[in-house]
């Protein structure tokens, strides 16, 4: 079984080839912003993008012969959690989906690609838009502003199947809290195979992170809005953007942070302990969600290859549950991984609708 795994992102064209369950070859094409401008809409860089790859696999020498092409989730609709084939309601959705970004073009493309071969399958995984709130999670106190689940599914989904299989079991048999550390921080409950409560990572919910502000005070954000300081476009950049870690320190990155931590910088030491602190409180927060009855709590994403963080995090939780750290974002393997279980019949292909 060979696989094609697409993830388009703002600057980036990730493609992936895995075949019999091995890696063959990764590989991440960088786009210039001089290359970008010269499209006015992002599903204008389709063709561009789609020639970048049919360049690529052919500058490894690896043949258009596929059992499946499967293209990173888009921002559509709410979906359940699992693996869809790419049908007309999901590429329709995706060309006019209200919020344009790169990620939409990868259902788009791997259609395309699976449709010039035969008996190839093109398929899609997790996107951040899926949904499986109970009802109690999505309200909030307004009628105006019912909760949202965008969040890291992909990954942290990939991660729940994979603790489930290292114990022996399956995802739906657990309950666990599986923690993503990254630009953006998701904390969610996974009961019995459905992400029944996570914070939207996206639009300023939950931990503060290296770029987003997380939950803020809605009165003093308010007053910000109407203060005459900001345009609405700055407000966002304080969200999403110049937000968190950046806003306080003036750096995302949290390498260079750790190493501020090191060196003794007092005001670095305590924005990275206060981030701690908060994915924490929305761990402990998730717990009571399943009623304290939690099997595991899974860290992972780029932030837990720093010993400092998950040790932090986990002297505040390890009370509720044992806690497993998985670093890194592999969501190349992810996307495989959930094609190979469709072709082995392990996994169910849902229809989008």
């Amino acid at each position: 079984m060979k696989i094609l795994a697409i993830n388009p992102g703002s600057t980036t064209t990730k493609i992936a080839v895995y075949q019999d369950g091995e890696k063959v070859f990764v590989e991440s094409i960088q786009h210039s912003e001089e290359e970008l401008s010269r499209f006015v809409r992002v599903t204008d860089q389709y063709d561009y993008r789609k020639q970048f790859i049919l360049n690529c696999l052919s500058n490894h020498g690896v043949a258009l012969e596929f059992d499946a092409v499967i293209g990173r989730g888009g921002i559509g609709k709410p979906t359940q959690g699992g693996v869809y084939e790419v049908n007309a309601q999901l590429r329709l959705d995706m060309i006019n989906a209200q919020r344009k970004h790169a990620c939409n073009l990868g259902c788009l493309i791997a259609y395309e690609l699976a449709h010039m071969m035969p008996d190839c399958r093109a398929l899609t995984a997790d996107p951040v838009t899926v949904d499986e709130l109970c009802d109690e999670a999505r309200l909030t106190g307004s009628t105006l502003m019912p909760r949202r689940s965008i969040w890291h599914a992909l990954n942290q989904r990939a991660i729940a199947f994979r603790f489930a299989k290292e114990e022996g079991g399956k995802y739906e048999d657990y309950n666990l809290i599986v923690a993503h550390l990254g630009g953006g921080i998701s904390v969610a409950a996974h009961q019995h195979g459905k992400a029944v409560d996570v914070n939207n990572a996206l639009d300023g919910e939950g931990p503060f992170s290296p770029e987003r502000a997380g939950t803020l005070p809605t009165s003093d954000l308010i007053s910000l809005c109407y203060s005459g300081v900001y345009t609405k476009n700055e407000i966002m950049k304080r969200i999403v953007g110049k937000a968190g870690v950046a806003a306080h320190l003036g750096t995302s990155d949290v390498r260079k942070v750790m190493e501020r931590v090191e060196a003794g910088d007092k005001k670095a030491k305590l924005v990275v302990d206060s981030m701690c602190y908060q994915v924490a409180k929305s761990i402990a927060a998730q717990g009571a969600v399943m009623f304290g009855k939690v099997d595991a709590i899974l860290l992972t994403g780029g932030l837990a290859y720093s010993s400092y963080i998950t040790d932090k995090i986990k002297e505040r939780v390890e009370f509720l549950a044992p806690v497993r750290v998985y670093p890194g974002e592999d969501e190349m393997l992810a996307m495989a991984e959930n094609a190979f279980a469709v072709l082995r019949g392990e996994r169910e292909v849902l229809e989008y609708k």
